[in-house]
């Protein structure tokens, strides 16, 4: 018997400045990981003006981990200690395994309208924290888009109603939708029962479940079990991403940049940083 998730919790985007000097909203981040795994943090950077965003995120470390910048508006440059070098802009996806250890730099460009995305890191398992760092950059032209129930789903990772998303090769294989749903609209969509899930709201607003609160603007629904998710909209659009991965149940020790299993790991990680032998051949 099918049985719909409800909403377990509301978290709502707080203020906070990385790189640096960005000015973001973190939607969740560490003191929400035991309730999200396997996701560990979740981003939010937009504005119109460029001293928000201009300083970027100079070079830094990770291990670990993998992270998916995915941009709605504006240019976002990247460049890396395995070679690569591009941009990403308005629909575009980086996707970066950590993996054993990268280097890497994030730096937004000015933009006459504004700057808007979201980076997602999503946690590795024990077994495969010191897998070869990968990355992988798609346009928004490689992301599937297809209409499903009357809204308009981006699938970077998952499938949905047969159609793979964009991103294939993740070692999480989570699923990773960009929703966006007419005024006075519904739509059920089936996901996996023991999967961490949820929603995070970023245009208009709407209600999930049997909830009779709505969710809106930066704010993100955190969903309990169930096999299906009800997504709801009575007199204004809602646009949303939808995130739903297995969980790890695994420690997690996290400093920074970096996320282990053990203190014994991450400090290694730190002291191979300073000592120049981070980046493994």
């Amino acid at each position: 018997m099918s049985k719909t998730r409800e909403i377990k919790a509301v978290w709502t985007g707080e203020a906070t400045i990385e790189g640096a000097g960005v000015r973001l909203k973190r939607v969740f981040g560490y003191p929400q990981v035991a309730e999200i795994d396997p996701f560990l943090l979740l981003d939010h950077f937009g504005s119109s003006d460029p001293a928000d965003y201009i300083a970027g995120f100079p070079w830094h470390p990770h291990r670990g981990i993998e992270t998916v910048t995915y941009m709605i508006d504006g240019v976002v440059n990247h460049g890396d200690s395995l070679g690569n070098k591009g941009s990403i802009g308005a629909g575009d996806v980086q996707w970066m395994t950590a993996g054993s250890g990268i280097i890497h730099e994030e730096m937004p460009q000015p933009s006459e309208n504004s700057l808007k995305g979201f980076q997602l890191w999503v946690n590795l398992p024990a077994e495969n924290k010191m897998t070869p760092p990968r990355y992988r950059g798609l346009s928004a032209n490689d992301i599937p888009e297809i209409d499903f129930s009357g809204a308009r789903v981006k699938i970077v990772s998952g499938t949905l109603e047969g159609t793979e998303g964009a991103l294939t090769d993740i070692v999480m294989g989570p699923t990773y939708l960009d929703i966006s749903m007419h005024p006075h609209s519904s739509f059920v969509i089936p996901v996996e029962e023991k999967h961490t899930a949820g929603a995070y709201v970023f245009e208009g607003r709407g209600y999930f479940g049997e909830q009779t609160n709505a969710i809106s603007e930066e704010q993100f629904a955190l969903l309990n079990e169930g096999d299906s998710i009800r997504a709801q909209t009575t007199e204004n659009p809602m646009r949303f991403l939808l995130i739903a991965g297995q969980p790890l149940n695994e420690p997690i020790v996290w400093r920074g940049p970096i996320v282990m299993n053990t203190r014994e790991q991450l400090d290694q990680a730190f002291f191979e940083y300073q000592n120049g032998t981070f980046i493994k051949d």
